[in-house]
């Protein structure tokens, strides 16, 4: 089995990361950082959102597995005092392969030029450059309103614990292909109205947003941020491919809800 190991940068993620390379290879695994068939994260949630970059072109092919050198990560299982255990399951142990939904986000220009496509495991959001936000927001093809306000958050179930949470969103089981639009700050009086609340969206809908001004744009995808000028359009649904992460032990999605919102 092929493995690459990706560390936050800090002194002691890149001392686990030596460490873990050190151990697989004594184990007979081959180190492989461009095809890799198992990568672990070593780090917290943002370090393995950027390894999930840097391999979302091979998704069907590598696994993730996170360790958290900081505070408690929402995608990391596993802590540096149990890095021998990991290392023993993933050179002995078949794992099992747990996928989450992913978000994919097309960008369409007023020029015709190529079109962009990005896949997202936490979100997307929109925010206009100059001003105030102003997107006529379609789903399945009608419009359904037109926001004014800050900004929008387009999310996956895994990433509605994150910046969707913080807006007011919904925290939905990724078990569940669905996307989520949660509003930041919006403007509603006698005049603008939206609906004021957090939309969920199954699987085989489709969000578009569609600029009323021409302006440009501040996109995020996850922990990228992309600047696009003449946009005509941006569109929003679940993609076809998904992020598979390798288990080795059981933990609940909601066990890990609560070790990060509730507990003690």
């Amino acid at each position: 089995m092929k493995f690459a190991v990706m560390s936050k940068g800090d002194e002691v993620s890149n001392k686990l990361q030596q460490r873990i390379k050190t151990y697989l290879t004594d184990f007979e695994l081959e180190y492989d950082d461009h095809e890799p068939d198992i990568v672990i994260s070593v780090g917290g949630d943002g370090t393995l959102l950027y390894a999930f970059h840097q391999y979302s072109d091979r998704l069907e092919e590598t696994a993730f597995v996170g360790i958290h050198t900081g505070h408690l990560g929402f995608y990391a299982d596993w802590v540096p005092d149990e890095v021998e255990k990991l290392v023993i399951h993933i050179a002995r142990t078949p794992f099992q392969i747990v996928e989450y939904p992913l978000l994919e986000v097309i960008v369409r220009y007023l020029d015709g030029g190529k079109e962009n496509r990005y896949l997202a495991l936490n979100e997307c959001t929109v925010k206009s450059d100059e001003g105030s936000l102003v997107m006529n927001v379609e789903i399945k093809g009608e419009l359904f309103e037109t926001f004014r306000g800050d900004g929008l958050c387009i999310s996956t179930p895994s990433g509605s614990t994150a910046y969707n949470k913080a807006l007011g969103g919904a925290i939905i089981h990724p078990s569940l292909p669905s996307l989520q639009l949660s509003e930041m700050a919006s403007i509603n009086n006698r005049v603008f109205r939206t609906v004021g609340s957090p939309l969920v969206l199954p699987q085989h809908h489709t969000c578009m947003l569609k600029p009323v001004n021409d302006v440009d744009f501040r996109i995020t995808i996850d922990h990228l941020f992309l600047l696009h000028k003449k946009v005509k359009s941006i569109q929003c649904r679940v993609a076809e491919e998904k992020i598979r992460f390798a288990r080795f032990r059981p933990f609940p999605f909601w066990k890990r809800v609560k070790e990060s919102f509730v507990k003690d």
